[in-house]
């Protein structure tokens, strides 16, 4: 009995750090923290120092539920990567991600020997640990608050963070050996397991995506079973390409896009079920982590270690960008966000504990400083990268319409979802806005009838309206039944007095108009510019300021911009011309 008791109570426990989980991050978005450093104060408030008391040592188990929720988190990454968004910023973020990963470690490296006093590689394995920015960090705090970055910013950003950890990981290990004395075949060797460790990850993640599209469109599932196919696949392949030698990291990440960019059936859920199983993997990854820290500890090292993460955040990450984006063509707004947005999180924390599993001497030093070094990441980094993102000029104006959406995928086919609104007093929708592109109203339900579109008529409020909407586009048709203030930013009186097509040269319409244009706009024309600048396909009533006038997003047609409204910038607008 006394054994059933507490099995019970390892039950309660684990449930109550998940209700306290879902409370910390109600708690963290209405005071504005980034929620993944509520997840770690709150491991470190159950752990040995804090009230908890909890003693947690477990190395081992820690490494592997880190690598899991590491390999979820990196397949939610990649199938919210969309190939036409991040075209042309691959090669770019690829460089940073392999080449930008050695600088930041190398130049951390100086730092770590300075104020640390430690040999040099002992202080590259150091660099190395909290070199790479972190996924899980960057995929939530990006997408949370609903902030919108520039097309190019935002698909450099994901991609590098999606990217790196291979590299971070590999690299680790390797020192780890190394400096435990397994050293056999030196550089020449390392170089070929590195080669094949990113050889294979491609290669399985591409092949791994591709059989999990054939397996969820060929297999008919019971409700509910698709998107744990979709999980446990990408566990599978994260699994076998480590088992070959490869990186399963790369591996989980390239699936994730490869099923992004492939007509799948029950993608909504695939993605709904996702996003619950990633918000689950950083909980448990950040707590078991501040389980594992032991503050006390943590204290002896403070200084230095903060001076590590100072040098990190103002110096070694700045640089690295600046020399892998700027041959690119980078505008300097862009390189200095990219640098600021290098946060760190539990990756780094993850990677210092494999010096724990070696044993090396110093294993504690270097888990103690990294977990200083993500601390203060979140806390300067994290709390301010909305901010960063206005003051560089990087992020897009476009607010996100306070409406419900209710998505469904229809079997048997994989071009269209069922969506459904309320329609609202004073949405767009009542004033007879067309539907865009291949959108079709499919029935209403009034007062509890069900209707036809020809038995419907014109849509009335409180009406819920269900539409055919082809996949993926379901996001532009939020602004249509908006409530109150957010549906009159796309209604036709905000548009302004002259209507212009989107294929409207820049440079033309600045010398009409006398409006101040930098030199690089000029052979764009208004449909490529909002193409560029926004991170996901331009809505209706998106808008840009070109000099002193704003432009309006009027229409769409096939996905691009096919009218905009032109008028005069109001006071806080921000000018491009003036940046």
């Amino acid at each position: 009995m006394e054994h059933l008791h507490a099995i019970d109570l390892r039950l309660l426990g684990g449930a109550l750090l998940i209700l306290a989980g879902i409370a910390s991050s109600l708690l963290a978005r209405r005071f504005g923290a980034p929620l993944l450093l509520v997840f770690l104060f709150l491991g470190l408030l159950l752990g040995e120092d804090g009230p908890g008391g909890i003693q947690y040592s477990d190395t081992r188990f820690t490494y592997m539920v880190g690598a899991l929720a590491l390999a979820v988190i990196l397949f939610d990454g990649g199938l919210r990567t969309r190939a036409a968004h991040v075209r042309g910023s691959v090669v770019p973020a690829v460089v940073l991600a392999s080449v930008g990963v050695v600088l930041t470690a190398a130049l951390t490296a100086f730092a770590a020997m300075k104020l640390l006093e430690l040999p040099l590689l002992e202080a590259l394995l150091l660099g190395t640990i909290v070199a790479s920015t972190d996924a899980a960090a960057v995929f939530f705090l990006l997408r949370a608050g609903g902030l919108h970055l520039e097309r190019r910013s935002g698909a450099t950003l994901e991609i590098e963070s999606g990217s790196n950890d291979p590299a971070a990981v590999f690299l680790v290990i390797a020192l780890t050996m190394w400096l435990a004395g397994d050293n056999d075949g030196g550089i020449v060797l390392l170089a070929v397991k590195l080669v094949w460790a990113f050889g294979a990850g491609l290669a399985l993640g591409y092949a791994g995506g591709r059989v999990i599209v054939a397996a969820l469109n060929k297999y008919t599932l019971p409700a509910g079973l698709h998107p744990w196919l979709a999980l446990a696949g990408a566990v599978a392949l994260f699994a076998l390409t480590n088992l070959l030698g490869g990186s399963g990291y790369l591996a989980v990440y390239l699936a994730g896009i490869v099923i992004a960019n492939r007509p799948v059936r029950a993608r909504n859920e695939v993605l709904s079920v996702q996003d619950a199983a990633t918000w689950f993997a950083q909980l448990v990854m950040f707590l078991l982590l501040g389980l594992l820290a032991t503050p006390h500890k943590v204290l002896d090292v403070l200084w230095p270690a903060l001076g590590v993460a100072a040098f990190l955040m103002f110096v070694a990450r700045p640089a690295a960008v600046l020399a892998c984006l700027l041959p690119f063509g980078y505008r300097m707004q862009e390189i200095g966000f990219i640098a600021w947005t290098g946060l760190r999180g539990a990756v780094g924390i993850f990677l210092a504990s494999i010096p724990l599993l070696a044993g090396l001497p110093n294993a504690q030093l270097y888990f103690n400083v990294a977990f200083v070094v993500v601390f203060a990441s979140l806390v300067v980094q994290g709390w301010t990268l909305a901010r960063a993102a206005h003051g560089f000029g990087v992020a897009v104006p476009r607010a996100d319409p306070n409406t419900r959406r209710i998505q469904l995928d229809l079997p048997g086919q994989l071009e269209y979802d069922m969506v459904g609104y309320r329609i609202a007093p004073g949405s767009a929708a009542l004033r007879g806005v067309p539907l865009p592109g291949r959108v079709r109203l499919a029935m209403v339900v009034r007062e509890g009838h069900v209707l036809l579109p020809e038995e419907a008529g014109a849509l009335q409020a409180q009406d819920y309206a269900y539409f055919l909407a082809p996949s993926g586009q379901a996001p532009r048709l939020d602004w249509l039944f908006a409530e109150g203030g957010d549906a009159r930013v796309a209604e036709q009186e905000t548009f302004g007095s002259f209507i212009l097509p989107g294929d409207v040269p820049l440079g033309e319409l600045a010398t009409f108009y006398g409006l101040k244009l930098p030199p690089r706009f000029a052979a764009s024309t208004a449909a490529h510019l909002f193409d560029e600048r926004f991170d996901e396909q331009a809505q209706v009533g998106d808008r840009l300021a070109l000099g002193n006038a704003v432009l309006v997003v009027r229409s769409l047609r096939d996905d691009r911009v096919a009218q905009v409204g032109l008028k005069f910038a109001g006071v806080g607008e921000r000018l491009i011309g003036g940046r």
